[in-house]
């Protein structure tokens, strides 16, 4: 059942719109003048309006407009007298979905407001889609703002818009395959395939049929024409997972299909040609491989003629606050359970922490968290307590580094708490909020040596908080 707003000023039009929408089991509403329809308009939540093009003040045509400049998406048949078609032309190019000649036909009426609502149907469905898009390319989105992220994403930028192949370098769980699609996301070739091949999951002998595809009777158990990875890619991007993995046999015949782009399935004779732009990773040191005869040299430098590397979670250790928050936010989402931050004590103890499996590692210690807790401040108890160091009873990390502790600077204010004199507490000078707030980001932000990520965890802030207050004229930076 849709609500259908429907505008007109003869009682008997109205009397037939009303009868036939009702009896086709929508909702009507009906209207004589603009001020009522919009008395509607404010009241309920509206699929459909149905405006005459004659109307008393206001004609349909000007009142589409201003729902146009309200911002309004309800999409709108319209009314027009004696078959004018200059009246439905004009409405149409005015933003009408669809216009209706009187007298009315209750057959007309079922087929436009049918296919109305088909077009509400279709636009809710793709805003709902949409949405998933974009929530999935915020997941697969590169989290951070340390030194190392920020020229990582620099040589990304500079590197996607090109047909240049693209070695990725770094440990397991660093995010390889998100660099991986952000340059194909960055790339004119965003548009088409992305195909991502591991070259470790796939058994040795299928390889080659993996990258190239083979023709029916080509083995035993080909049954059918298979397309390869390659073609599959053809105008894309193929991902070439873990490439160190690939026998040294099948490294020559990629060698020879990256410089010129051409092959054949196994068991073919007809050369395929395609366009594919390759980005291949490894959790090893290439250079070293093929030094030591594991990995051919020329197959290297055709790979990495742009390299990357990835840098370990624990080289960009500021960053660890902000994918914990994001993990947890995510986790806590999904489960239905309350999250409202991570205490200092949980950002010193995960950051403190050396996350051999790196981001990967962290996104699982912080979704566990997330279920065990029993309120919604993450705290240290809630992680693994053989995994952190964690003293029994105690409830505190045994650093395994010497970081500065973290603590929020608001402790210092006084009816919130009185932290010990080597705390690294802040006494304020003053009672007067606006000084008080500008002296607490300062305290915060030399505390963060700068960083302005830091500081607003420090503050209990968000960033985007902090960047505000910051720019407001009078602040410091």
């Amino acid at each position: 059942m849709a609500q259908i707003l429907f505008v007109d000023d003869d009682p008997t039009v109205g009397a037939i719109l009303h009868d036939t929408l009702h009896r086709l089991g929508h909702q009507p509403f009906g209207a004589s003048n603009i001020p009522e329809a919009l008395g509607v308009l404010q009241r309920e939540s509206l699929d459909l309006i149905i405006l005459d093009h004659r109307m008393p003040g206001m004609t349909g045509l000007e009142f589409l407009e201003y729902l146009k400049e309200e911002g309004s998406d309800v999409p709108v048949i319209m009314l027009t007298g004696h078959g004018s078609i200059e009246h439905a032309v004009a409405a149409i190019k005015a933003g009408a979905v669809d216009y209706i000649t009187k007298p009315v036909r209750a057959d007309q009426l079922e087929v436009a407001v049918s296919s109305a609502l088909e077009l509400v149907r279709l636009r809710r469905e793709n805003e709902s889609l949409r949405r998933e898009v974009m929530a999935l390319r915020n997941e697969r989105e590169i989290v951070g703002d340390s030194p190392q992220i920020r020229q990582m994403l620099h040589v990304i930028t500079v590197a996607a818009p090109t047909r240049a192949t693209v070695l990725l370098q770094g440990e397991s769980g660093t995010g390889k395959e998100l660099a991986a699609r952000a340059i194909h996301e960055e790339s004119p070739r965003r548009d088409r395939p992305f195909i991502q091949l591991n070259c470790a999951a796939i058994p040795e002998h299928l390889v080659e049929s993996a990258l190239f595809g083979h023709e029916k009777g080509a083995f035993t158990g080909a049954l059918k024409r298979v397309e390869g990875a390659f073609e599959r890619a053809d105008g894309g991007t193929l991902l070439l997972d873990e490439i160190s993995e690939m026998r040294l046999d099948l490294q020559a015949k990629l060698l020879r299909v990256l410089q010129e782009m051409r092959f054949e399935r196994v068991g073919g004779t007809s050369p395929i040609t395609v366009d594919v732009r390759i980005i291949a990773t490894t959790n090893r040191d290439l250079a070293v491989e093929s030094a030591e005869g594991r990995f051919r040299q020329d197959l290297f430098y055709r790979l990495s003629v742009i390299p990357i590397r990835i840098p370990p979670l624990r080289e960009r250790r500021d960053d660890i606050a902000v994918l914990a928050y994001r993990f947890a936010l995510k986790s806590a989402r999904e489960i239905g359970r309350a999250f409202e931050g991570l205490s200092p004590a949980t950002v010193q103890l995960l950051q403190d922490y050396e996350w051999p499996g790196n981001v990967r590692e962290l996104q699982h210690a912080v979704e566990r968290a997330v279920i065990l807790a029993t309120d919604p401040i993450i705290q240290p108890h809630h992680f693994d307590s053989a995994r952190f160091g964690l003293v029994a009873g105690g409830g505190g990390p045994t650093p395994i580094r010497g970081n500065p502790i973290i603590r929020p600077v608001a402790a210092a204010i006084p009816g919130i708490g009185s932290p010990e004199p080597d705390a690294g507490g802040f006494r304020l000078p003053t009672l007067d909020i606006a000084e008080a707030e500008r002296l607490l980001i300062a305290e915060a932000l030399e505390r963060a040596e700068g960083n302005r990520t830091k500081a607003a965890l420090l503050l209990n802030m968000s960033v985007r908080t902090l960047r505000h207050k910051l720019n407001v004229p009078g602040k410091e930076d």
